[in-house]
């Protein structure tokens, strides 16, 4: 059994990646896993971190966001760039939608008695998106680099796909363990095990880059502008599982994003640590977009530009333009530093 969603022309010709992590998404999954013991290997020391720091209030919100079944609506549909702006929407929604969120919940799953009362008691709300904003603060705030770095690095890889082999290898490649093309037809196996046909009349999909999202897709087919496939970055897709966020962040990124890199070390005495960081992480993601190289080594927008430009004039990397959007590449010249055990070409 599966949901088979079936695709027109237009519907691929319409079929996009999101152009980074969504809070809302990862927000709520991260809250299931919480509540769970699967992926010991990937999620278990974060998972054992965070709810040691959890106070036994902060986890009220788990009635509305249980490890299995729908969460409440208000709670995770919600379009923000960033876990702070997720978490400021979520405190300001109007008491009609509140109300009718529940509503929608209580139809197909039991709420907590004292959800009930949600609409009604701004107090109550209150503690609730406290409850919220401590789970974000522990389990999803202080990785949000590192979530928005491989949802960056999967996007190189998605547009090396579709350039490779357009929108069908796109989708075949997407979650292979749950996801099959079979043209013209998206099959997806539902943790739910739901079993249906859907038709997106045009729409195309938006196809929503996750790391919380490890196993089951997430599929929101009232999403707008066009409906969400939440699928596996590419990271946690290559080979054995391994760690994520096993240790607390650190403000190595904030030095250039030094973390894993042996030959940044090596070039770092001749460019500069920062300049050697962009130039090596070039050469891993080819392709990347200046914002994409920004959030991988973890350095503002302009700064990149900045490093990007230089390494450029130096004729370490090539920059290729496609309208508002830029690619790097490194040049075989910037290869050969990198590779050079002296850090010298």
């Amino acid at each position: 059994m599966s949901l088979r969603i079936h695709f027109t022309v237009e519907d691929l010709a319409r079929t996009r990646i999101a152009d980074g992590p969504a809070p809302c998404i990862e927000l709520s999954t991260a809250a299931r896993h919480l509540q769970e013991r699967t992926h010991a290997v990937r999620l278990g020391a974060w998972r054992h971190r965070t709810l040691t720091a959890l106070r036994p209030d902060a986890r009220m919100v788990f009635g509305l966001m249980p490890s299995r079944g729908r969460i409440t609506d208000f709670l995770s549909g919600v379009n923000a760039a960033t876990p702070a702006e997720l978490l400021e929407q979520i405190r300001s929604t109007p008491r009609g939608r509140l109300r009718a969120s529940l509503e929608q919940t209580a139809r197909h799953q039991p709420l907590p008695s004292w959800a009930h009362h949600l609409p009604d008691d701004p107090l109550l709300l209150r503690r609730l998106c406290d409850s919220l904003e401590a789970v974000a603060g522990h389990a999803l705030v202080p990785h949000w680099q590192e979530v928005q770095a491989m949802a960056a690095a999967d996007a190189a890889v998605r547009s090396r796909q579709m350039l490779n082999g357009g929108v069908e290898t796109l989708l075949a490649r997407l979650n292979p363990r749950r996801v099959r093309w079979q043209a013209p037809v998206l099959e997806i196996l539902m943790a739910s095990g739901l079993d249906a046909d859907v038709r997106l009349a045009g729409q195309g999909m938006l196809l929503q880059p996750s790391v919380f999202a490890v196993e089951a897709p997430v599929v929101d087919l009232d999403a707008l502008p066009q409906p969400v496939l939440t699928y596996p970055v590419a990271r946690l897709q290559e080979g054995a599982a391994t760690p994520l966020f096993a240790r607390p962040p650190t403000g190595d990124r904030a030095h250039g994003g030094r973390a894993g890199a042996p030959a940044v070390d090596v070039v770092g005495s001749m460019l500069g640590h920062t300049r050697a960081a962009v130039l090596h992480t070039i050469a891993r993601h080819p392709g990347c977009s200046t914002q994409q190289l920004a959030v991988l080594v973890g350095i503002a927008k302009a700064s990149a530009s900045e490093h990007a430009t230089t390494l450029r004039n130096a004729g370490l990397i090539d920059t290729h333009r496609d309208r508002r959007t830029t690619a790097h590449v490194a040049t075989p010249t910037g290869i050969a530093v990198l590779n050079a055990p002296s850090g010298r070409p």
